[in-house]
């Protein structure tokens, strides 16, 4: 487990470029479903980082736990035993594939994923899991930040009514009856946080490539990436 504090620096991460496929982009744009359908067209894996971060906000929010309670925060990441097997999400064995995608987990996230004590856990789970290489991971700084030595980075947006449109099909095919305003308005307070917090903000890489899907279906985006990568030397 990691010291809390300041993220850590790439140990063992080599000039050279990792067998590795970033994808990072704004929320709501399709980066999982992207990313898993690009890593089975590769026969590689899948890395859910997204889905860790959400797994550590249904702790803090299971805990009752406030961010600004440093020895709590300390204690429960110390303890944090998360687990990823094919798409399933495990906290300390349980399966929380569905319960991490809870309205109170969604609203809870955002501080949570921008907390540097936080981060410093997840991201060097993460570069222990991808320094073999042969994985596609997508989140939000996984280009810039967890993995900046990837060989092929790939910057996915759309606009912010497009991602809302497409969070409101998933949330009505789940059985919700949610409100466009609303969603979209979720989108945008999701997007101005993201890129202008304190530790990793979201934004392209600066050897990414940037891709907007608003116009496009997965199987292009997923075909076009997938070009992209086999493309490099």
């Amino acid at each position: 487990m990691a010291r809390v504090g300041a993220v850590p620096q790439n140990e063992g991460m080599t000039a050279s470029a990792l067998s590795l496929i970033a994808i990072d982009g704004p929320s709501g744009v399709g980066k999982s479903t992207t990313a898993r359908r690009v890593a089975s067209r590769l026969g590689w894996q899948y890395l859910d980082t997204g889905a860790m971060y959400r797994t550590a906000a249904l702790a803090v929010h299971r805990a009752g736990l406030d961010l600004a309670d440093r020895a709590g925060l300390e204690r429960l990441l110390a303890g944090l035993d998360l687990a990823q097997e094919g798409t399933r999400i495990f906290l300390a064995g349980e399966d929380v594939s569905e319960a991490i995608r809870s309205q109170d987990v969604t609203r809870g996230v955002t501080p949570v994923s921008a907390d540097a004590r936080v981060r410093e856990v997840l991201v060097e789970q993460q570069r222990r899991i991808g320094a073999s290489g042969r994985w596609v991971v997508d989140g939000r700084d996984i280009g810039t930040v967890v993995f900046p030595t990837a060989c092929c980075k790939i910057f996915l947006t759309a606009s912010p009514e497009a991602r809302a449109r497409r969070r409101l099909l998933e949330l009505e095919a789940k059985g919700q009856s949610p409100v466009f305003a609303e969603v979209l308005a979720d989108q945008r307070r999701r997007d101005e946080a993201d890129s202008t917090r304190a530790v990793a903000p979201l934004r392209p890489a600066e050897d990414a490539t940037t891709l907007d899907s608003s116009d496009l279906t997965l199987d292009e985006v997923v075909d076009w990436i997938v070009a992209r990568h086999q493309a490099h030397p």
